[in-house]
């Protein structure tokens, strides 16, 4: 979700900003063409660009930075097992309270 006044769009025009750049284009020209307010947008892109290349090529991994989605994918088994678990701490939630209420 990008901040107020900030748009999200690298990974939709990369490609055809580095083809641009290939046919020797200026990053003020590239601005213009897509309608960014100036040059450095461009720049930036190309920058973090290159940079997510050299980490790739020296072998580090660039992970997805936030917070990591859950795994909503669960098998009917793995539901059932934890059901199951679930109904066994009640009951020995519950036989533990009874033990206690005997016991007064």
């Amino acid at each position: 979700m990008a901040t107020k006044g900030q748009k999200q769009f690298g990974d939709i025009i990369l490609d055809e900003v580095l083809m641009m750049k290939e046919q020797g284009k200026t990053n003020r020209e590239i601005s213009e063409y897509f309608g960014f307010k100036d040059k450095f947008v461009i720049k930036q892109l190309i920058a973090r660009y290159h940079r997510k290349q050299k980490k790739l090529e020296a072998g580090i991994l660039i992970r997805p930075k936030g917070r990591p989605k859950k795994d909503t994918e669960l098998t009917m088994e793995q539901k059932k097992d934890n059901q199951i678990r679930q109904l066994k701490m009640e009951n020995e939630l519950l036989r533990s309270f009874l033990q206690i209420v005997e016991g007064r």
